[in-house]
């Protein structure tokens, strides 16, 4: 990917997850929000606004640094495995053991006496659909070898970007991140063959336009005068 693609699909990526968190903070936290709208506090508003988006662009890093994370694993685990069959397999009982986990270190740890497992199995439900759904329309889009790929990154990668705040178990907290980072590791996914193909396209321009130079380029050796009689 050339560096002017690169920069315009991390600002895009940037901005999906601070305008994402500065809507969705707001309805969120809305017991703590309230107040601002209805005694009409724009000043409040609009700050808070600011202070979302910005929360928003923290996710968004993060959900950034895990993607590009996760590209090297996944050619590391080719290379390691060298066999798509056998590495997919690989991802699955991952899968299944981070989702696992997700539902059973949660409930040990923080689940209240007589306390459902339900809410905590319907969390780790949220995120696979969430992925089964990316995943689908990755492999529809590229090609049906990328959807358990596709769904690897979206459930574990996920899950570990979201680790630190899972283990405040603060729920506004919980739900005020998840939201961006589900968002913006499925634009990554989708859109990345989009911005490697417009970096393939600058690179063949510019090698064309090279070739044109050189071919144009008037010749440097002397023109031979006539002799004269």
């Amino acid at each position: 990917m050339t560096i002017r693609n690169w920069l315009k699909f991390f600002f895009s990526t940037l901005f999906l997850g601070g305008i994402i968190t500065g809507i969705l903070g707001f309805f969120i936290r809305w017991d703590e929000f309230q107040p601002y709208f209805t005694e009409f506090q724009i000043g409040a508003i609009l700050s808070t606004f600011i202070w979302l988006v910005g929360v928003g662009f923290i996710f968004s890093v993060v959900s950034q640094v895990g993607f590009f994370a996760y590209l090297f694993i996944h050619q590391f685990g080719l290379g390691l495995f060298r066999s798509l069959s056998l590495w997919n397999g690989v991802q699955i009982f991952l899968i299944i053991v981070v989702l696992f986990d997700l539902v059973y270190l949660r409930f040990q740890n923080f689940a209240g006496e007589g306390e459902s497992l339900l809410p905590y199995v319907g969390l780790a439900l949220f995120i696979l659909a969430a992925g089964w759904v990316t995943a689908h329309f990755k492999g529809k889009t590229t090609s049906r070898t990328t959807f358990v790929s596709a769904l690897f990154f979206m459930v574990v990668i996920t899950i570990l970007e979201w680790l630190p705040i899972l283990r405040t178990n603060e729920e506004n907290w919980m739900l005020l991140s998840i939201f961006p980072l589900i968002a913006c590791n499925a634009y990554q996914l989708l859109v990345l063959p989009k911005y490697n193909r417009l970096s393939e396209e600058d690179r063949t321009r510019r090698l064309e336009a090279k070739k044109n130079q050189s071919t144009n380029k008037p010749s440097n050796q002397p023109t031979q005068k006539a002799n004269r009689p």
